[in-house]
């Protein structure tokens, strides 16, 4: 039975033969190993094109802002797999990305496309604002999230934030799309009836769709950072180990609120 439209499998990423290996269209030993780094690497395999100098800066500074923020849900998934399971670091470093959804780590492909929306009806609504306010209501109105703003613990603006911002700034990234995130900080108070603060999630979409990054991929951003910290964590935990410790944590606090099973009859 066929499904979709393709009935031969094709890819434009890679290929090789006895002799050699091409990576979109480069010798991976000639051109790449020893010759570019992991960075620029990954920008060739996601767009098929080297990355410029500027472009490289900003990626990889997503890349280090995003990589590792302390016990977050994903961590400590991860380190407990690998308590309960010390042979399967893989299966522990999955438990961790398996998580990224809407709120963990998935908010930058949400926010960029809130910012691929702004930016589409810029013109018609007279301007960043206007459009600005038009989307997030529309967004109220669904009573959906407004993605990437607001942080429980950075009250004031992520700090990852500007640092991003002066990144893609210093290397002549195209700034409209930070000029949106900034234009929806502003009209948010109005909308929402409170202050909402960038937060990093989307901060990364924000300097990423100013260098030609596709909007499809924001998500791998995340994710492949995340999982550069989380073999960072699993590596401690295999030297001091507190995935247990964890565990009991949640556990000792833990009330139980459900109904009680019936007293034996047979027992005063």
């Amino acid at each position: 039975m066929k499904i979709g439209k393709e009935t031969v499998p094709r890819t434009a990423i890679s290929t090789s033969d006895e002799h050699t290996i091409s990576v979109r269209g480069a010798d991976l030993c000639r051109d790449l190993i020893g010759r570019t780094s992991f960075t620029d690497y990954f920008h060739l395999l996601v767009t098929g094109r080297r990355a410029s100098a500027g472009a490289e800066a900003v990626l990889d500074a997503t890349l280090v802002a995003i990589a590792e923020h302390g016990l977050v849900p994903s961590v400590q998934a991860s380190r407990m797999t690998l308590a309960a399971a010390p042979d399967a670091l893989q299966g522990a470093v999955a438990a961790g990305i398996l998580g990224c959804g809407s709120v963990i780590l998935g908010a930058s492909e949400t926010a960029g496309r809130l910012f691929m929306e702004i930016d589409a009806l810029k013109d018609a609504e007279g301007g960043l604002d206007g459009a600005a306010e038009r989307v997030v209501r529309s967004y109220r109105d669904a009573r959906k999230a407004i993605p990437g703003f607001g942080h429980p613990l950075h009250k004031a603006r992520d700090p990852r934030v500007d640092a991003l911002f002066g990144v893609a700034r210093a290397h002549g990234a195209d700034l409209r799309f930070i000029a949106i995130a900034e234009a929806v900080e502003r009209v948010l108070p109005a909308v929402v009836g409170k202050e909402l603060k960038l937060n990093v999630s989307a901060a990364i979409p924000a300097v990423l769709l100013g260098i030609g990054f596709p909007v499809s991929a924001l998500k791998g951003v995340p994710i492949l950072a995340r999982t550069a910290g989380l073999i960072g964590h699993l590596a401690e935990e295999q030297e001091r180990p507190i995935g247990f410790a964890l565990s009991y944590q949640a556990t000792r606090d833990l009330v139980y609120d459900g109904p009680q099973a019936p007293a034996d009859p047979g027992t005063d």
